[in-house]
């Protein structure tokens, strides 16, 4: 029981930061209606800034150099990329995002080499025993700093001027356009928040109990486009809900591997896409998307 109750909080704690990175996904598509294939590499950039600063200048101070780091590198890709093809069918721009992301994690993975780099977190490997239940330290400064973050986000996004610009440009754009609202600031402001958030959820994807940042940081994001699926593109709840199944899902399986045996080696790295599978069976649309309905 006690070995369920860890895998289980260590898969709450992993979930939420699944839930951040699944954010961003929603929240460009939110604004644009484009999956943005090229996350990856916004939360490799948020972590290598803070990776190569933290020495000089401090872990914190490093941290929002990172944050706002990647929150220009997404600005930029959305004016100097996405808005140049703005009108273009929304397949075709994902493939474009395709094309960002392989540049730019190429360059920064040219610059990593084979290192692997501390981000130099204040937790170290530090754990909390608390009734026969061990936790890592970093876990629980994860789940605690996402559950902020994500709670913030979601105040602003439906009580601020910026929120509603954004919730009116996802119903309609073209009469949000009508109304005032400068869908290109909407767009610019959607790109900088999701890499803000995904620089954030790159500290967490490499402190302790994994070894630092290296080139396969980036593979990790591929585990929160399952989680923005499975909660539905379209809704920021769903982010949430979807981030934390798939984080439980993951830490499970990983831990009872061994009496899954039957099924293969790496099925916790399996299980997140089996669950995003079944759920899309059953409700094609997510559980929290909204569904769409056509006239004949």
């Amino acid at each position: 029981m006690t070995t369920f109750i860890e895998l289980l909080l260590g898969g709450l704690a992993i979930g939420s930061v699944y839930a951040l990175i699944a954010l961003g996904f929603v929240v460009i598509f939110k604004a644009t209606e484009v999956v943005n294939f090229a996350h990856a590499s916004l939360l490799l950039a948020g972590g290598y800034v803070t990776a190569v600063l933290h020495d000089d200048i401090g872990f914190w101070p490093a941290l929002g150099v990172g944050v706002a780091g990647a929150a220009v590198v997404g600005a930029a890709v959305e004016f100097f990329v996405m808005r140049r093809h703005r009108g273009s069918d929304h397949s075709v721009l994902a493939i474009v995002t395709i094309g960002v992301d392989i540049l730019i994690t190429t360059e920064l993975t040219r610059r990593m080499g084979t290192e692997v780099l501390s981000l130099g977190d204040p937790w170290g490997d530090g754990v909390v025993t608390v009734g026969g239940i061990t936790l890592a330290q970093t876990r629980i400064a994860a789940f605690v700093v996402a559950g902020l973050l994500i709670t913030l986000f979601l105040l602003a996004f439906r009580h601020t001027p910026w929120g509603v610009s954004m919730r009116a440009a996802a119903e309609n754009p073209q009469t949000a356009a009508l109304m005032g609202i400068r869908l290109g600031r909407v767009s610019l402001s959607a790109w900088a928040v999701a890499g803000a958030l995904a620089a954030v959820a790159a500290l967490f994807l490499t402190v302790f109990p994994t070894p630092g940042l290296e080139r396969a940081t980036s593979f990790a994001a591929l585990k929160a486009f399952p989680a923005a699926i499975l909660g539905g593109l379209d809704s920021t709840t769903g982010a949430l809900v979807g981030g934390l199944v798939v984080g439980v899902t993951e830490s499970l399986a990983t831990g009872y591997q061994g009496d899954l045996s039957f099924l293969g080696r790496g099925i916790g790295d399996l299980a997140p896409y089996l669950v995003m599978l079944v759920v899309l069976l059953i409700r094609p649309a997510g559980l929290l998307g909204t569904k769409e309905l056509a006239r004949v």
